[in-house]
């Protein structure tokens, strides 16, 4: 077998979970979900027939991400091992507060990656952690009514698996998302238990309300909808102001009260300065 500058080359199987709400929860709350959240794992891979102990595992507490030996059933990983895992998750929050319940993101992925002096390197591991990290995975959890988990597949592994039929999985219980996070941006497919993925709102604007997530595309901006070129309506940013046109009258508010109505005569100057006197 020739060896590059880089080593061997191989595609693995790889997988990354992460728990919700970790950073937010107290000590007692943390100590549960890094007992919790290894046996699930290992009773999901048993379940499904895959040798975890084999796996090369880096643990962070609330997550961990795995590369799984070379002839590791992928089909079992996708299906089985999400299914049990799903089921595990739900039996342990049975009779539990919300606030105590576990809730997990996770990421299959097919590629490159190759062993490194400190864990692994290449596209492979840097795909799934930005998958991960992802908005759209992580407000498919938030948005899922009594969800527990919420799977992304990477484009390798549900097209040449889910689309091809190769599981009991119908493609169209996933729901093609883009992904941006950092410097990657790609397509992923995500999968709610339990859930129509489809009819998730995953455009909210609003930052997601996993006080872990590290995601900044919460932030918005407004924009004037007025023009410069020439005159025109005033405008202002407070309810308050009043607005109008050098060519009539402004429309009298809605709702209750009275209200006045001014005729406002006048040159603007940059969309938000007005020189007149009204009549």
């Amino acid at each position: 077998m020739s060896v590059g500058a880089m080593g061997t080359f191989g595609r693995r199987l790889l997988l990354a979970v992460d728990a919700r709400g970790y950073g937010s929860a107290d000590t007692a709350r943390q100590r549960d979900i890094q007992t919790v959240l290894p046996r699930l794992l290992s009773e999901s891979a048993d379940a499904a027939g895959l040798d975890r102990a084999s796996w090369v595992r880096q643990s962070a507490g609330d997550s961990e991400f795995a590369v799984l030996p070379a002839d590791s059933d992928e089909q079992a990983l996708v299906e089985t091992f999400m299914r049990r895992l799903d089921a595990g998750l739900r039996a342990h929050n049975r009779d539990r507060v919300p606030a105590a319940q576990l809730a997990l993101r996770a990421v299959v992925h097919f590629g490159p990656a190759s062993e490194a002096p400190n864990g692994f390197v290449g596209p492979g591991p840097v795909e799934v952690s930005r998958v991960l990290e992802s908005d759209p995975l992580r407000r498919a959890l938030a948005a899922a009514p009594d969800a527990a988990l919420a799977v992304a597949l990477t484009a390798p592994v549900f097209t040449e698996l889910v689309a091809q039929r190769y599981t009991n999985f119908r493609p169209e219980e996933f729901r093609e998302v883009v992904v941006e996070k950092k410097e990657y941006r790609g397509r992923a497919w995500l999968w709610v238990p339990g859930c129509d993925v489809h009819t998730l709102d995953l455009d909210d604007p609003d930052p997601d309300p996993d006080p872990d997530s590290d995601s900044d595309s919460g932030s918005g901006s407004s924009s004037n909808s007025g023009s410069d070129s020439g005159p025109g309506p005033a405008s202002a940013s407070d309810p308050g102001s009043p607005s109008g046109s050098d060519s009539g009258s402004a429309p009298a508010a809605s709702g209750g009260g009275d209200c006045a109505t001014n005729n406002l005569y006048g040159t603007v100057i940059n969309g938000n300065v007005v020189f007149g006197i009204s009549k």
